[in-house]
């Protein structure tokens, strides 16, 4: 089992939140659930340049720290949805405003990946 050198810092709220919401997916997870997007599949379908692997792992740590809530119903094939929790609703005015400064931001962003690549 790895076991980290140096300890995470989670009296700082920054790095709690990052912990929470870091992965490459999560953000997107999050806004997909919260405009209706339920099912893993359409997950997929909305994020497809993620593996479905990447974003069932991301959808199962999401759960862990109560971000999320999956929904089971019985019966064949099995059906899954995902619900924000209260907490998970709270991550919505930080998506958002990640959201407002991407877009606000974008066309210089994408200068500077520009150059980097040539």
């Amino acid at each position: 089992m790895y076991e980290r050198k140096i300890p995470e810092d989670l009296e700082c709220g920054i790095n709690v939140a990052m912990k929470v919401l870091s992965g490459k997916w999560k953000p997107c997870i999050i806004d997909g659930i919260n405009q209706g997007i339920r099912r893993p599949s359409e997950l997929h379908a909305l994020i497809d340049a993620a593996a479905p692997r990447v974003i069932n792992m991301q959808l199962r740590e999401l759960e862990e720290f109560g971000i999320l809530y999956k929904k089971v119903y019985p019966g064949l094939p099995l059906k899954v949805e995902y619900y924000l929790t209260e907490i998970g609703e709270g991550t919505l005015p930080v998506i958002q405003a990640l959201d407002q400064w991407g877009n606000k931001n974008r066309e210089h962003i994408l200068k500077v990946v520009a150059q980097v690549q040539d």
